[in-house]
């Protein structure tokens, strides 16, 4: 009986231990779930705050650059608000603010500047330019009248240099400039802070400062539309001054093509010479063109280096008027001359943005570098970036003209 009972405990007590280690078992299954529960929670919560941090920090980049863009495209208006021809009582505060916007860019946003190189292109030191604005002293004044350039350091090789040697020669008459293109005074002063008078302002000035003699000095290259606009704004004038006009580079236009003069020759001398190209390489002036009856100035170019007995030199031009000095037309015919190698310059007073842009631009499939070089006919293609401005004959050659002028009033 008493062995019963001891055995009945001992299987009581293996039962409670059973029972015990089902509960204790249990209880951690529930613990680690629990954990696991915790775990899942948090990382949830970790993820969607990052998901918001992320959210918040795209939507911030994308407010900025939008603002970037709108001050970059703001910066393009008032750039396009002074690209005109024509000037207003708030031109000088359009060209100020223009440069005050450009400014308060950084340098992400200038990026961002369709027109970037209107202020960010470095063309030299304005400060090295006279701009010959002041009024003029006493009766007897030369007004050089030139289309104009930004190009700071042509400026001043080219269109200064004439300025100066006109000055030079007449040093008793106060010699002063004046640009034609409205746009190219914008672009300086806003730039630069440069101020050159317009025709209308130095002419005003002439008037005001009591000047009876007055002496015009074109630089323009022909008789075209640029002179005549020239002459035609000397008409209101007249009555209170004395006014010469002085004869532009190439002097008179001729009839046709074979009709050539001895400033042509002058030019085609010294452009020839400045360029000095070796005979078995061609050398290719480009003008600009133009519709205008004065065109055939350029066939008569060519006509006086072919008589000359330059074989190697070939005259174009960027406008392709006349058609025959279109750049497609001159490869041919520099093909035909059988030259491999070929040098580019223009045939332009300023070495601007004709010649930087679309004669020698790398970059621009349509310049004539591009073009030449696309012909997969020659060698070698160069570029001389030189205005006719800076060569001292042409220069001599505008004195001699302003000599010419000075006799009729004297």
């Amino acid at each position: 009986m008493k062995l019963i009972k001891t055995v009945a405990a001992v299987a009581v007590a293996a039962c409670l231990a059973v029972v015990c280690a089902g509960c204790a078992s249990s209880g951690g299954s529930s613990s680690a779930a629990s954990e696991s529960a915790s775990a899942a929670s948090s990382e949830a919560a970790s993820s969607e705050a990052a998901s918001s941090e992320a959210a918040s920090s795209e939507a911030a980049s994308s407010e900025a650059a939008d603002a970037d863009a709108a001050a970059a495209a703001a910066v393009d208006e008032a750039i396009a608000a002074i690209q005109v021809q024509e000037r207003t009582d708030t031109t000088d505060a359009d060209c100020v603010a223009a440069k005050t916007a450009w400014d308060a860019l950084t340098d992400d946003q200038k990026a961002l500047v369709e027109e970037a190189d209107y202020f960010g292109l470095d063309t030299g030191d304005a400060s090295a330019d006279d701009p010959l604005a002041t009024a003029p002293e006493g009766e007897n004044e030369i007004l050089v009248v030139s289309f104009g350039t930004s190009f700071n350091d042509n400026r001043v090789a080219t269109i200064g240099a004439i300025e100066k040697a006109i000055q030079a020669a007449n040093p008793d008459w106060s010699v002063r400039r004046a640009f034609t293109a409205q746009i190219i005074i914008n672009h300086i002063a806003a730039r630069d802070g440069e101020q050159i008078n317009n025709m209308q302002q130095a002419l005003d000035l002439a008037k005001e400062a009591g000047v009876k003699n007055l002496v015009i000095a074109p630089t323009h290259l022909m008789k075209g539309a640029e002179y005549d606009e020239v002459v035609a704004a000397l008409e209101p004038y007249k009555a209170d001054m004395n006014i010469v006009v002085a004869e532009p580079l190439l002097g008179e236009v001729g009839a046709d093509p074979t009709v050539i003069n001895d400033d042509k020759k002058a030019v085609a001398e010294a452009v020839v010479a400045a360029a000095a190209v070796p005979e078995d390489s061609a050398l290719v002036l480009m003008g600009h063109g133009t519709s205008h009856e004065a065109n055939i100035t350029y066939n008569q170019m060519q006509t006086v280096m072919d008589e000359l007995g330059y074989k190697n030199v070939f005259v174009g031009t960027v406008e392709g008027e006349p058609e025959d000095t279109e750049c497609s037309v001159v490869i041919g015919k520099v093909k035909d001359a059988g030259f491999k190698n070929v040098i580019l310059r223009p045939l332009m007073v300023v070495a601007g943005d004709h010649a930087n842009n679309d004669m020698a631009d790398p970059e621009d499939e349509e310049s004539w570098y591009s073009q030449f070089t696309a012909a997969g006919a020659f060698d070698s293609v160069d570029c001389q970036i030189n205005g006719l401005g800076e060569i001292t004959a042409v220069q001599d050659l505008y004195v001699k003209h302003v000599a010419d002028a000075l006799a009729q009033i004297q």
